[in-house]
């Protein structure tokens, strides 16, 4: 039978760890930037009520690309 090599192993533990330990960390901090919502249910998302996040205000971006050097 296969066995997969210890490093490997010791790799995707490693892994996982990284993976939880930022969750965790991201979790206890909160958003990033003001206005942010959950995705949980819970939090009101989706549900219609909040007036939308933004929608298609792109911070001034819209079709900005291309133009340069004609």
């Amino acid at each position: 039978m296969w066995r997969p090599p210890p490093a490997l192993l010791g790799f995707l533990v490693l892994l996982v760890v990284v993976f939880a330990v930022a969750y965790q960390v991201g979790s206890s901090v909160g958003p990033v930037a003001p206005g942010m919502r959950s995705s949980t249910p819970d939090g009101g998302a989706g549900d219609g009520k909040d007036g939308g996040s933004g929608g298609g205000s792109g911070g001034g971006h819209g079709g900005g690309h291309g133009g340069h050097g004609q």
